[in-house]
């Protein structure tokens, strides 16, 4: 049977691009706080009332949140901490199989006021080489660049809370640099970007992940010359093995 796939914040661009590549294979629906034409438009605080949207779903994937760096601790508490609670207790209420969550970089970003990521976030590869140092994995202690980035964290723990108590098979993914454009834009990005076509692999690897794989943290990112993050449990646990390369786009940089 063809999977049923749920998407919170699905008018945004992740939501936007994933519905569109996952629409030709699974039965796709969404939820989101903005206005379209073709989707539901709801407030995920109100857990009684976006309930009913997480019925006969076999997989969820939640995008919702205010993603911003500098956003306000009253944005972040509203549209990250109480609508990531109410996504995953839906979600349980529901019987869902399989949760992905939009968690962060920033969950960690604080490892870039250290070198050597701080170099190379900005360009300066003076003694570095690529690969040469530690990578940031998903073991690593939570560094939270800001507000977002502790609502991310906090999301992780409260996917593994479901995951270990309610058996929610759970799937946290500390996403890189998306762009609509599908172009990165700064030398940072060349270390960060997450190319469209690996997103979508990422996440096709989360769906069709085995029954026994129950929680998971893994870097969101693709096969940069520059990155810094580990995504080696990714291709261990899922086979997620990316294929794009930011430092093809050096020469176009805009800035």
């Amino acid at each position: 049977m063809t999977k049923t796939i749920f998407i919170t914040g699905v008018s945004g661009t992740i939501g936007t691009i994933l519905r569109n590549a996952l629409s030709t294979t699974f039965e796709v629906d969404g939820i989101d706080l903005n206005y379209s034409t073709d989707i539901n438009l709801h407030d995920m605080t109100d857990l009684d009332s976006c309930y009913k949207f997480f019925q006969n779903i076999d997989v969820v994937i939640d995008l919702a949140a205010r993603a911003d760096q500098y956003a306000s601790w009253s944005e972040i508490y509203n549209n990250n901490f109480m609508a990531t609670r109410n996504a995953f207790e839906a979600a349980k209420m529901a019987g869902v199989e399989k949760f992905i969550f939009a968690s962060s970089n920033h969950a960690v970003g604080n490892f870039e006021s250290e070198d050597p990521y701080k170099s190379i976030v900005v360009g300066d590869y003076e003694n570095i080489s690529p690969q040469s140092f530690d990578f940031i994995s998903s073991t690593c202690p939570i560094r939270p660049d800001g507000h977002y980035g502790i609502s991310k964290a906090l999301g992780e723990s409260i996917g593994r809370y479901y995951s270990d108590i309610h058996g929610l098979a759970v799937f946290c993914l500390r996403i890189g640099t998306v762009r609509a454009d599908d172009t990165p834009q700064n030398v940072r990005q060349l270390a960060t970007f997450l190319f469209q076509k690996d997103l979508i692999d990422l996440i096709l690897k989360c769906i069709e992940a085995p029954s026994d794989l129950k929680f998971g943290i893994y870097y969101g990112v693709s096969n940069n010359k520059w990155r810094f993050w580990d995504i080696e449990n990714a291709y261990m646990d899922l086979g997620y093995k990316p294929q794009c390369n930011a430092e093809d786009f050096r020469n176009t940089l805009s800035r």
